[in-house]
């Protein structure tokens, strides 16, 4: 729903803004509280508090839970005043940093900075949000932590079509619309902290064994998980020196990427990292090895035809949903090329998203950052390398390349620390899985092809061949994995019947 939401959201403002100078300037300028998110919110705190709380609830029971969970409130909401003041002040230097090639544009590094502080306090809300997510993930809550994003898209929105015709600087009512959402996202958690039974109010108890070991664990991961992020800073720097709109073609190709990686991938990787830390507490390791598998098997049947899905349908897709108002053929076409690029990493980056939580349930944050340092040398290496033939292309193809070398390094990683991972039956997947997802590409391309993607209009023509291209392809995929005996196809099979089943009784 969220995702859905997200798509909207972006129809809307590349409809009213398009791909230049205004847009170029906001998501560079919402990049550094995004980053910022990861490193503080959703990254290194979620990995460090999620386990240390599943032991102290597990171990200690309610009380120690609860405790633990005020003094890391008290604490956080300190931390994330200073870092947000810190941030609003640094602003000029900071963008000029990230952005540096704007400065060749008269006004656009200026622009950025004003957007940059004004969506700064957004950093504030959604790291208490990620705070109260982690207590409610380890309670067995994700739904409302799952859709809050909703509101920050409805608020976006709803700043693009009713506020920005009022404002002298249009853009600057997305930037509005990103500080409210962030705080609706925030405050509709606190009526089911309360049905849980869970009162956040101020303790300044910081010495508590379990906070210090949260901090510890914390420091390190900041670098460690939030690599894709830093990847894409590094990648939007790279392009605030190329042509403009280069910076928005990388962002709109990022964001339809992501949706099958925050439908699917980003959901197990959360679901997953509790159940690692209770595995993990309990000493059982053959338990999180099992979780591990189960993931990655997950991961390779969604994320490998879904990957070939995003590269056929990326003209059709921005054709049908960007190609309207300031957005032409000419940007859906770039765009589509990034979004080609970027395709092939999902699988590596779902592969990615599994295994740094393995590593967080045994504690350990200090592997993934070592990793993350190489691959911002892969990521920057390849950018420098390729963005001077393939311009933003070669970006989008720079971050695949890291996220590949990331993928496999972890695995490696992994497998010394813990021994042999069991992954001969996903392997025996993957060989069924692949031919399965080529007969689906053929299907979908021969059905695209009667598509006239390059006019503007006609939408209902459009949406009906998409629609049954991603049908047809479907129905092939599902046909040949249980065709070819994808164990992973059968199981997943199974569960819907049981939940159907379960529904109808």
């Amino acid at each position: 729903m969220s995702r859905v939401a997200g798509l909207i959201r972006d129809m809307v403002v590349a409809s009213h803004f398009g791909a230049g100078f205004a847009t170029d300037a906001f998501f560079m300028a919402f990049t550094i509280p995004n980053l910022l998110r990861r490193f503080f919110g959703e990254g290194s705190l979620t990995a460090a508090f999620v386990p240390t709380f599943s032991d102290v609830y597990h171990r200690q029971g309610e009380e120690a839970a609860q405790q633990m969970a005020r003094i890391c409130w008290t604490l956080l909401i300190l931390v994330m005043a200073a870092v947000t003041v810190a941030g609003v002040l640094a602003s000029p230097l900071i963008v000029r940093v990230i952005g540096f090639g704007y400065g060749a544009v008269p006004g656009k590094l200026a622009l950025t900075n004003t957007l940059d502080r004004l969506m700064f306090p957004y950093i504030f809300f959604v790291s208490l949000l990620a705070l109260i997510t982690g207590i409610l993930n380890v309670r067995g809550h994700f739904f409302t932590p799952a859709v809050s994003p909703i509101l920050l898209n409805l608020s976006i929105i709803i700043a693009a079509i009713f506020l920005a015709p009022h404002c002298s600087v249009p853009i600057k009512a997305l930037a509005v619309g990103v500080l409210v959402g962030g705080l609706l996202q925030l405050l509709i958690q606190f009526p089911v902290l309360r049905r849980h039974g869970i009162r956040l109010r101020p303790d300044f108890h910081f010495r508590h064994p379990a906070v210090r070991r949260v901090s510890t664990l914390m420091l390190p991961g900041i670098a460690g998980v939030a690599i894709y992020q830093i990847n894409v800073v590094v990648s939007r720097l790279l392009a605030s020196f190329l042509p403009q709109g280069s910076v928005s073609f990388l962002y709109y190709g990022q964001r339809l990427f992501e949706f099958p990686q925050g439908i699917f991938i980003v959901s197990l990787a959360q679901a997953v990292l509790p159940a690692m830390s209770r595995q993990a507490a309990l000493g059982d390791e053959e338990g999180l090895k099992e979780s591990l598998r189960f993931a990655l098997a997950l991961i390779a049947l969604i994320t490998i035809p879904a990957a070939v899905g995003l590269i056929l349908c990326a003209i059709p897709a921005y054709s049908l949903f960007f190609m309207s108002g300031a957005f032409n053929y000419h940007d859906v076409r770039e765009t589509a090329l990034a979004l080609a690029a970027y395709a092939p990493g999902l699988f590596f980056l779902g592969i990615s998203r599994v295994v740094v939580p393995a590593f967080y349930a045994m504690k350990d944050t200090r592997t993934p950052v070592w990793i993350s340092c190489g691959t911002l040398l892969v990521n920057a290496g390849f950018g420098l390398l390729l963005m001077k033939p393939l311009l933003h292309v070669g970006l989008a193809l720079a971050i695949t390349l890291s996220t590949v070398f990331n993928a496999t390094v972890l695995l490696w990683a992994l497998r010394r620390k813990i021994g042999r991972l069991g992954l001969r039956r996903f392997f025996s997947s993957l060989l069924r899985i692949f031919p399965a997802a080529a007969l689906m590409g053929v299907t979908v391309w021969s059905i695209l092809s009667f598509g006239l993607w390059q006019a503007a209009g006609a939408r209902l023509e459009k949406a009906a061949i998409l629609l049954l291209a991603i049908a047809a392809g479907g129905a092939v995929y599902a046909g040949m994995c249980i065709l070819m005996r994808v164990p992973e196809a059968a199981d997943a099979a199974a569960l819907l019947k049981r939940k159907l089943k379960r529904r109808a009784s």
